[in-house]
């Protein structure tokens, strides 16, 4: 399948694209650095430079099979775009990124945008939070 993905997405099949949308599609948590990515790579015996994995991720994102986000936390990390929209939680001590979705939310933020005359197009919804204390 994922020889299929790269042909669809106009890509041409090469070895390294091929281990790291495998990866990709394997990864727990879903959330990977081209760090994350190359280490793996390495723990696997491959060998493919990490200015490999950062090529291989751009024309990944250029061709939509991922998305990359920037969060404040931390650098950016890369994930396949499985085409269903989702926010997320960044934990700012752990850097743990948490997925959740919310029809009362994006029905609000909709909403919101039509108040001041706006259709949203698309946008991004990132919490960052901290684990409460132990009272």
């Amino acid at each position: 399948m994922e020889s299929e993905d790269l042909r669809n997405a106009g890509l041409k099949v090469t070895h390294p694209r091929l281990r790291i949308l495998g990866l990709l599609e394997q990864a727990k948590p879903r959330h990977m650095t081209a760090e994350d990515i190359y280490r793996n790579l390495l723990e696997h015996g491959e060998d493919i430079g990490l200015a490999t994995v950062y090529r291989v991720l751009t024309q990944f994102e250029a061709a939509g099979l991922v998305l990359k986000h920037n969060f404040e936390a931390g650098q950016s990390v890369y994930e396949l775009d499985r085409g269903h929209h989702h926010d997320h939680m960044v934990d700012i001590d752990t850097g743990k990124i948490t997925e959740f979705e919310s029809a009362e939310i994006e029905e609000l933020q909709r909403k919101i945008a039509a108040q001041h005359g706006y259709e949203i197009e698309e946008h991004s919804l990132v919490l960052y939070v901290r684990k409460k204390a132990p009272r």
